[in-house]
């Protein structure tokens, strides 16, 4: 191959599979082989790996790494020694990645090296784990997961002999070492990919779901109405809502909010199934928890946590007396907030769709609620307090404001109806 500068350089991982698979290629990493630190450093790359010898090319701004072998020495995803030398081989290197997908190289002429026959899994659309060093990084179990969620529609699988090692992995307790900004991170990650439920499944079929996330496992196995829920499973119908979430929306806040909407449903004592009265009430602090726990941003927490709350009010919006709307409107603070009760309503036409058969049906609800919320979001206390009212005179005079268009409306959409 040529060298570039006297360094001999690949292409590798995600940038060499994607266009292998003919999807577009995002950034280019690069393994630089059979070089130190101040051959790059003397060529004008910048270094900004603190754990790894990760550097920046100075025009390009990609990254290029030398080329590293690791051990592992205690528990966790940090748990590792890195060598990084001249002597450390392309094969050395491609030998700790994660997946086979993930190992293969190229050159800059475009020749294909692929000494783990990642191209043969490609094909067979499999996600293989490169060695038995994979037990030994944690992180990998929701990598491998992440990977699942993106590639399901190209019909990807997780190798039987993966998934067993990942159980494993589990049940020896390195998973429970994974800290939860990283948890937080992969799980960011997995929910922007076009069927984020796969992630889930995947994390449930090797037992890390009940370790990290024991709220959504706690869903599986509890059943519903199956007039109202074909599926009956409410974790089945949870990873529904999520990808019809993901149908309607790139949203990712909305995505979290469709996935913790039902949690509630797991604390239902059994002998009131499959109804679960009042399970809105209870999703709540089962949101704040996980969302503490796990570090979780303020506003996922936030959206989440009333999108839990209010959803069952939301699916019986046409029965909703005006006064009681403008109660939900008040404690969603959508006044303030407007952009919210989008994406309140975008998780609840998910909700809805998220049953077998009900994918295509119309939900009136959420253009009745955002009209309603038209009707009354033109008032503001800025006329009242011109009229000289202050503090709670403008609140009650604004509200009293509010209520009657909110009548109005309803008695317009009643007629409108009758018609």
């Amino acid at each position: 191959m040529k060298e570039n500068k006297g360094l001999a350089v690949y292409l590798v991982g995600g940038a060499v599979r994607d266009r292998l698979l003919g999807r577009p290629v995002g950034e280019r990493d690069w393994v630089v082989v059979g070089a130190r630190a101040e051959d790059l450093v003397n060529q004008g790359f910048k270094p900004v790996g603190k754990d790894f010898p990760v550097f920046l090319h100075p025009q390009t701004h990609e990254e290029y790494a030398l080329a590293r072998t690791e051990r592992k020495t205690a528990p966790g995803y940090k748990g590792f020694l890195v060598h990084a030398s001249p002597d450390v081989s392309l094969q050395e290197d491609l030998l700790r990645r994660d997946l086979t997908i993930n190992a293969i190289a190229e050159t800059p002429e475009g020749e294909i090296i692929d000494p783990l026959n990642g191209q043969a899994d490609l094909a067979a659309r499999c996600l293989r784990h490169v060695s038995p060093a994979f037990v030994e990084d944690p992180v990998r179990i929701l990598r491998v997961a992440r990977f699942a969620a993106r590639f399901a529609p190209l019909g990807f699988h997780v190798a039987p002999e993966t998934m067993a090692l990942m159980q494993s992995m589990v049940a020896s307790g390195e998973v429970d070492a994974l800290v939860a900004e990283r948890v937080w991170a992969e799980t960011f990650k997995a929910l922007q990919e076009s069927t984020p439920s796969h992630f889930f499944s995947v994390l449930r079929a090797c037992g890390a779901l009940a370790r990290l996330f024991p709220e959504i496992d706690a869903l599986f196995g509890v059943p519903q109405p199956p007039q109202y829920h074909p599926e009956v499973d409410t974790g089945v119908h949870t990873l529904l809502v999520l990808d019809q979430a993901a149908q309607r929306s790139d949203d990712s806040m909305v995505r979290f909010a469709a996935l913790l909407h039902d949690l509630g449903k797991a604390t239902t004592p059994p002998e009131h199934w499959p109804k679960h009265h009042g399970h809105e009430q209870r999703t709540a602090p089962l949101v704040r928890r996980l969302c503490k726990r796990l570090r979780v941003p303020n506003q996922y927490a936030d959206l989440a946590e009333k999108v839990g709350r209010w959803h069952g009010v939301i699916h019986k919006a046409l029965e909703l007396r005006p006064a009681t709307l403008l109660g939900m409107f008040n404690r969603l603070d959508v006044w303030r907030r407007p952009e919210r009760l989008a994406q309140i309503l975008l998780a609840c036409r998910a909700d809805a769709a998220g049953r077998p058969g009900f994918e295509d049906r119309p939900y009136p609800q959420a253009d009745y609620v955002a009209a309603a919320f038209a009707a009354c979001a033109q008032f503001s206390g800025s006329a009242w307090a011109q009229q000289g009212l202050k503090g709670t005179q403008i609140a009650q005079a604004l509200g009293k404001q509010r209520l009657e268009a909110l009548k109005e409306f309803k008695a317009q959409y009643c007629l409108l109806k009758a018609t």
